[in-house]
């Protein structure tokens, strides 16, 4: 198990779940041993907000900025390690993009979480999109020698994903590539060049690789790993329509948080439960 003084990330699409999915996401992230958790999917939703109680009356650091029209998505990042927030720069669906930084041995370490729009064939959708992307290329070039990782479901793929999926445009395929132009590494294709991964599977079993992590500065040096986790998908009674993706990094966090079991926790607001 990794040690708490590390700096691993998950990543983990919490599918924006119910209150009683909610309660056993908890558990199951809670034995986690990465100290640094990045949700995606999230909502101003019962879930969501159990979620963020739990983990907040437990000692964790919480960073949620609340999707405020109803049915909108964004992300989360939970830590058993302090956290200062981070300005993203992202003006287009800011909640949709969550940032921190950790103090570490090396250096500070920037997260961020981002959890990019899906669309379908219309218009809006597609011009939604595309303006979320032009809007973090505007604002996450990476800075020259800062340690950074960006991380979560981009719901883009990567441009040569086997298979090939012909519904995905251009400009879906340029954000994948921008990363490497603006100073990223794909952490999972630095250290699997050829592997075949898909963290979500179609009904007819289709597979899409849409979660992703890219480090920046001396973390491109540092990675210890990084790995597909299916079982939150494939497990009987799945947590969640995808699979998580955890990065190992080489190096040691300054300032863990003494933390509880949120499982074991009680709120006010949750007391009527």
């Amino acid at each position: 198990m990794t040690s708490q003084s590390t700096c691993d990330v998950l990543t983990f699409n919490l599918n924006n779940p119910s209150l009683e999915r909610a309660s056993r996401q908890l558990a199951y992230l809670a034995a986690r041993p990465e100290p640094v958790l990045v949700l995606t999917e999230t909502a101003n939703s019962e879930g969501c907000r159990f979620l963020e109680e739990r983990f907040t009356v437990a000692g964790y650091s919480v960073t949620f900025p609340r999707p405020e029209q109803r049915g909108e998505r964004g992300a989360m990042i939970v830590s058993r390690l302090a956290t200062r927030p981070l300005e993203t720069g992202v003006d287009y669906l800011p909640h949709r993009t969550v940032g921190v930084t950790v103090d570490t041995d090396e250096g500070p370490l920037e997260v961020i979480g981002l959890y990019v729009p899906s669309r379908n064939a219309t218009a809006e959708k597609t011009a939604r999109k595309r303006s979320f992307l032009q809007a973090c290329r505007r604002a996450l070039v990476a800075d020259d020698g800062a340690a950074r990782i960006v991380i979560g479901d981009f719901n883009v793929l990567e441009p040569n994903h086997v298979p090939r999926y012909r519904f995905f445009s251009p400009f879906e395929y340029e954000f994948y590539g921008w990363f490497g132009s603006a100073g990223y590494v794909d952490a999972f294709r630095a250290l699997h060049p050829e592997a075949l991964e898909y963290s979500w599977v179609g009904k007819t079993g289709d597979g899409y690789r849409y979660d992703h992590a890219f480090v920046s500065g001396w973390l491109t040096g540092g990675l210890r790993g990084c790995s597909y986790v299916h079982e939150p998908r494939t497990m009987s009674g799945r947590l969640t329509d995808h699979s998580a993706l955890t990065v190992g990094l080489a190096v040691t966090a300054a300032a863990p948080l003494a933390v509880t079991d949120p499982t074991r926790v009680e709120t006010p607001a949750l007391a009527l439960f």
